[in-house]
């Protein structure tokens, strides 16, 4: 059983957590814990690294998904979220850990920060190719709110500009992504 054979189980039950019921939720974590340690161990033994932080990485992972889970959009696949969640998580680690590209052999570096065990399932919409085409100020406002989870507060302060600014660009953001998107759908 792999992950993509689960995709319809999972997302029905994270729309189910997000209709209310507290149950599908509690399942749709439990699940997603064997998905992700599976994951993050894979991860850490390309960087030489033992599981021992496996664990860590998936709790803090479940908790962005369930503490994020309003930002998830209902019309796309949830396991390209949920990899996207957990390859922040990872990235977060890097840093907190001061692991960087040089720790890794060089012949492994691509592999570590280009692939995953999403991949199959990735969706065919390239998040940054869409990112591309908004302006900076925009494309900024939604990375450090929506992809990086900083707060409104936090994103304004990074960026240098008001909370007001960061709101309109997110919006903004999430209006023309949302147009761009309709338009590379097939009708």
């Amino acid at each position: 059983m792999d992950i993509k054979s689960d995709e319809s189980e999972l997302r029905a039950l994270m729309l189910a957590g997000l209709d209310g019921d507290a149950t599908s939720q509690k399942v749709l974590l439990k699940k997603l814990s064997g998905y992700l340690r599976a994951y993050f161990k894979g991860q850490l033994a390309r960087i030489g690294r033992g599981p021992v932080d496996a664990e860590d990485l998936v709790q803090e992972t479940l908790i962005s998904v369930h503490t994020k889970r309003h930002t998830y959009d209902r019309a796309q696949l949830l396991t390209p979220w949920v990899y996207a969640i957990a390859r922040y998580r990872f990235i977060d680690y890097l840093r907190r850990s001061k692991t960087a590209k040089v720790d890794v052999p060089i012949e492994e570096a691509e592999e570590v920060f280009a692939l995953d065990d999403a991949s199959p399932v990735e969706s065919s919409i390239d998040l940054k190719k869409l990112l591309a085409q908004l302006t900076p100020k925009t494309r900024q406002a939604l990375q450090l709110v929506k992809l990086d989870g900083l707060s409104i507060n936090e994103a304004a302060e990074r960026a240098g500009v008001s909370q007001s600014a960061i709101k309109v660009s997110v919006q903004r953001g999430l209006n023309a992504l949302s147009l761009l998107v309709r338009q590379r759908s097939p009708s």
